[in-house]
């Protein structure tokens, strides 16, 4: 099964002690308000474990309550996590979120078996499964095997960003931000996928790049 690239990826520098992140909030025409729109990409070391790294691809943002309860993840979209540890720009490991039936399956960390832009499902490496949680469940669904751990489900959007005083900013009309400022995104949601990996599983290298993409079923 083939997929085709439907949206910009943000190409990122990530240390294995650090922290990255990328927005890109209502900054895609082409795929806004779609299933397949990426708000934002994470990735850092566990708080919990420091042997572990953490992946996050939010998407759908801009969701209401009311909307959040009736948002789905496509079931014609991969969500791809990219890992170059040789620094060449082009992946080496992919993790790949598919969704179906109520469920996530996240395959990977696993060498694939073509890079760029077009990918296949890579169901020979590592499989992980949890059941996808709804907005009204009282506690997370999270799947655990051979050390990684998955969740996907609606979560409260966690990124800062004033855009009305951005856009002062921008015209000339204002210096700076206001401190606290006014969060654009309050009170909205995305739909998230979290994948948590063992760095042995990412190879050797101290420093690692990693993008996101979603890709539609062709």
């Amino acid at each position: 099964m083939k997929k085709n690239l439907l949206i910009t990826a943000f190409a990122l520098l990530l240390t294995s002690l650090g922290i990255v992140w990328a927005a890109d909030h209502i900054d895609a025409p082409g795929v806004t308000s779609t299933t397949s729109d990426i708000t934002d990409f994470y990735a850092f070391q566990s708080p919990q474990n420091n042997g572990n790294m953490v992946f996050v691809a939010n998407l759908q943002g801009l969701l209401s309550p009311s909307a959040t309860a009736n948002a789905r993840f496509d079931e014609n979209v991969m969500i791809e996590f990219n890992i170059d540890n040789t620094g060449d720009a082009v992946e080496d490991l992919v993790i790949q979120a598919v969704f179906a039936d109520g469920m996530v399956r996240v395959y990977g960390p696993v060498a694939p078996s073509s890079t760029g832009l077009v990918s296949a499902v890579e169901t020979g490496g590592p499989l992980t499964e949890a059941t996808v949680t709804s907005y009204s469940a009282t506690a997370p669904s999270i799947g655990t095997k051979g050390g990684i751990k998955v969740f996907a489900g609606p979560r409260d959007d966690p990124f800062f960003m004033d855009f009305a005083k951005y856009g002062e900013i921008i015209a000339g009309n204002a210096t700076g931000f206001d401190n606290p400022g006014s969060d654009t995104f309050a009170g909205t949601n995305v739909l998230s996928v979290v994948v948590e990996v063992p760095k042995p599983m990412l190879g050797p290298a101290a420093t690692l790049n990693t993008w996101v993409e979603s890709k539609r079923k062709i």
